[in-house]
């Protein structure tokens, strides 16, 4: 049995999973976000229910915002900030009393959907998360690419490609920079640009669902937003060619992204007839606590 773990600023999600990826148990409870010391208690009594409901013994995944720097073991670029500069790989094994694999958690979105989900089968797969943020994970052949920094995928804090003249400089970054895809992809830069352009102020659900009404200015959003993300995958897939593209975050649903994203990407790929496939997830928004069960072989 494998037990995996969705760590999440407002939510902490375990799922038990059986060797055929079945789930067993499942969880929810609300994070106690800003108690660093809380969130390892929470976790630990999550995993002492779920394995004395199913009765056996379980390894253990989890998947976190931001990641453990290799050079510290410390955690950093959490947007939960309570997390940042703890060990909480060590504490959690301390509590656990067991060895934990612990990933970013768009890296685990891309194994869940790699493993049993949207991408099954394929050798190379880019999980990209658009929501609050901009994130992504790599697969290829059933592992996930770390990298030597332990940043593979951060394909948010890269340049939106092939810049418009008003798209210059690019709004700010927290990250310190200027431009940076996240801040033209992410749920709330939806949002912004909207207003940048003459339209209400709303939330990028408010603006999808007014696109769909067709709503004129809502309907231009949409179009300027699938030309940026056209631009910042094509980008990625002239460096990685992935057999396949699985977009998740709250922004995966907007149907209308998957028809426009094919002929788009022929304009700004490096191949005139690029195969990749863009798909959205099999599993939805539980693909993150699957693919942190996931990041243990089947035992």
């Amino acid at each position: 049995m494998r037990i995996g773990i969705d760590l999440g600023g407002t939510k902490i999600e375990i799922v038990a999973l059986d060797r055929a990826g079945v789930a067993l148990v499942r969880r929810r409870v609300a994070s106690p976000a800003a108690d660093y010391d809380a969130i390892v208690a929470t976790i630990g009594a999550l995993v002492d229910e779920v394995e004395r409901e199913a009765g056996e013994r379980a390894t253990v995944g989890i998947g976190t915002p931001g990641s453990a720097s290799p050079a510290t073991g410390l955690m950093r670029n959490a947007n939960s900030t309570v997390l940042n500069g703890k060990p909480l790989l060590r504490d959690l094994e301390r509590r656990l009393r067991r060895d934990v694999r612990m990933e970013n958690d768009a890296n685990c979105f891309a194994l869940s959907e790699a493993a049993d989900g949207a991408a099954a089968g394929a050798t190379c797969a880019f999980g990209v998360i658009l929501g609050t943020g901009v994130g992504g994970g790599i697969v290829v052949r059933g592992e996930v690419l770390r990298g030597a920094n332990g940043i593979t995928g951060e394909w948010g804090h890269n340049p939106l490609p092939w810049p418009r003249p008003d798209e210059l400089p690019g709004p700010a970054c927290y990250c310190g920079k200027r431009g940076c895809i996240e801040t033209f992809l992410s749920g709330p830069a939806l949002a912004f640009d909207h207003r940048a352009h003459g339209g209400a102020a709303s939330d990028a659900r408010s603006i999808v669902a007014a696109a769909a009404t067709g709503d004129p200015a809502a309907r231009a959003t949409l179009e300027r937003y699938a030309d940026r993300l056209a631009r910042g995958l094509a980008a990625t897939i002239d460096l990685l060619d992935p057999d396949a593209i699985v977009l998740g975050g709250g922004l995966s649903n907007v149907d209308a992204l998957y028809a426009a994203l094919p002929e788009r990407l022929r304009a700004y790929t490096f191949s005139e007839t690029p195969n990749t496939r863009i798909l959205p997830p099999k599993h939805g928004d539980s693909s993150g606590v699957r693919g942190a069960a996931w990041l243990w072989p089947a035992t």
